[in-house]
């Protein structure tokens, strides 16, 4: 998660959309004031590697803290802090009104059907023998694509962004976001995460009809909002 004072935007990080290489690439435009939060020891590495700024003011002052944080600070020890896949409801409570109402907030969406072959190659990059995807898909843990998606740009239901990203259009997107806050060169994008995966096929290729309808239930509202197909 990203929040510019600078160029006033704010960018809300969803899951398996690019969202680090395009936090890390608007890292390069952030000031002393602006809010970065922490990514991987690995990605931080990249960042440095490219000189640009790391993790700051991502901590909650205790003089702004309302009775959930300090709440939280008594129970369970921990501070109130911004952190990458943030809520667009928890950004906006602790930023105020007057600077989400004022500044431009984006995210990025993605094909979903294209979006749970990307999580199940990071989820499985690591397991031996991998499950199968269908076993996948039925374990629960798509889970986390909602709570990161749909759920983290919406409030009471409403896309609570100015502009939702398309990640099929990930270079256009980036150009129009570039152009509508001011930042004076493009964004070049960092390769981070993506080699883990090696199968390259379409998701068409990789799932069954039950698997599809599987995805298509579970994310039939992003469907319906993007015109995402099959």
């Amino acid at each position: 998660m990203i929040l510019s004072h600078a160029y006033r935007f704010i960018f809300l990080k969803t899951n398996k959309t690019a969202g680090t290489s395009i936090e890390i690439a608007l890292s390069e435009f952030c000031e002393e004031t602006d809010i970065i939060t922490p990514i991987t020891p690995e990605d931080e590495e990249v960042r440095r590697s490219l000189g640009f700024r790391g993790p700051q003011n991502y901590r909650i002052p205790l003089l702004r803290y309302q009775l959930r944080d300090w709440m939280r600070l008594f129970l369970r020890g921990q501070r109130t802090a911004f952190f990458n896949h943030m809520a667009a409801v928890d950004v906006k409570r602790l930023v105020g009104e007057q600077v989400w109402s004022s500044y431009y907030k984006f995210c990025f969406e993605r094909n979903p059907w294209d979006r749970v072959i990307s999580l199940y190659y990071w989820r499985c990059r690591n397991k031996d023998p991998m499950p199968s995807i269908s076993e996948f898909i039925n374990s629960g843990a798509l889970e986390v694509l909602k709570k990161r998606g749909l759920e983290l740009y919406t409030i009471n239901r409403e896309v609570a962004v100015d502009r939702v990203c398309l990640f099929e259009k990930l270079a256009d997107e980036l150009e129009q976001v570039r152009t509508r806050v001011g930042l004076p060169t493009n964004l070049s994008l960092p390769k981070v995460k993506g080699t883990y995966r090696k199968d390259k096929q379409h998701y068409r290729d990789l799932l069954s009809p039950e698997d599809e309808a599987t995805i298509a239930k579970l994310f039939e509202r992003e469907i319906a909002l993007f015109g995402y197909e099959y």
